[in-house]
């Protein structure tokens, strides 16, 4: 197991014991503090838990060696997972929106003024999770891992909605104790518009949509220092799991052997997988420079 995968899955470990708290911490909050808006948030926790133990099975199948059957590795685990998160996310929108709309139609109490400082801690918490489960998906390339830091930042959202909503039912007095539910409602909305942002990338992983231009253009950088390529020609990135496979095209003196250009290709591909510790494997195919067109 490399060392990415290590961070991704501590990363992941931690995200699995903070919702897990919070989500107790929240529910417990709502009940007692007649807060809907922090029951939706302690469902969605909860949602993340389980989305967070699927995750770590995905990293951790994905992190598999190649075999007879899967000689690209089994990184392509991933972005499935991935999809998974967000059918989490969908499920948890629905249904914190159809309760929401049930609590707005039925008179309930006011929520309790403490719960307001419930939510600002809880809004604090879950956007330093956001922040170091998203730096962690940054160094680990990992598009699960970037699913489950947005699972908290819309925790958050969803956290500051409510703490509007019960602002609004507390200060404006009668009348306005179903804000804490329109607030819920609004934060579903938000989190259905997430599971967008996290399925789109994980899609074009899957379908092999080029999304890599400045790794590609440090790929021909590196390639065109190599003596004797002339310079480089197709190249295409291929994302499976937290590691890429490379497509190249290089060009070379027409007049050099068969076994120079060979070497030549061979030096080019060290070079990547020195520079670019997240490529894991490159296919170079060597061209005549006088031949092209």
């Amino acid at each position: 197991m490399d060392l990415n995968t290590k961070k991704a899955i501590r990363a992941t470990y931690f995200s699995i014991f903070g919702n897990a708290v919070l989500a107790i911490a929240k529910g417990i909050t709502g009940v007692f503090g007649n807060s809907y808006a922090l029951i939706a948030d302690a469902i969605e926790s909860t949602t993340d838990v389980f989305s967070s133990l699927l995750v770590l099975v995905g990293l951790k199948y994905s992190s598999k060696p190649p075999d007879d059957n899967h000689p690209y590795g089994h990184g392509r685990a991933e972005p499935l997972i991935t999809f998974a998160v967000v059918v989490f996310l969908v499920i948890s929108a629905t249904v914190i929106a159809y309760e929401s709309i049930e609590h707005i139609k039925t008179p309930h109490s006011t929520p309790k003024p403490y719960t307001l400082i419930v939510l600002a801690v809880i809004i604090l918490i879950k956007e330093i999770f956001y922040r170091f489960i998203s730096k962690k998906g940054d160094e680990t390339k990992s598009s699960s891992l970037k699913a489950d830091a947005w699972h908290h930042r819309s925790d958050a959202i969803t956290s500051l909605m409510a703490f509007i909503g019960i602002s609004v039912a507390l200060f404006m007095g009668p009348g306005y104790e179903t804000a804490d539910d329109w607030a819920a409602l609004f934060a579903s909305g938000f989190i259905l518009y997430n599971a967008y942002l996290i399925l789109r990338p994980a899609l074009g992983e899957i379908m092999d949509e080029h999304m890599y231009d400045d790794m590609v253009t440090d790929i021909r950088k590196i390639a065109e220092d190599v003596p004797g390529v002339v310079e480089t020609e197709k190249c295409f990135v291929r994302k499976t799991g937290m590691t890429f496979h490379i497509d190249l095209h290089i060009a070379v003196a027409a007049e050099i052997t068969v076994k120079e250009g060979h070497n030549i290709a061979h030096e080019v591909k060290n070079e990547l997988l020195a520079e670019l510790p997240e490529i894991a494997d490159v296919l170079i195919h060597v061209e005549p420079d006088d031949e092209r067109e």
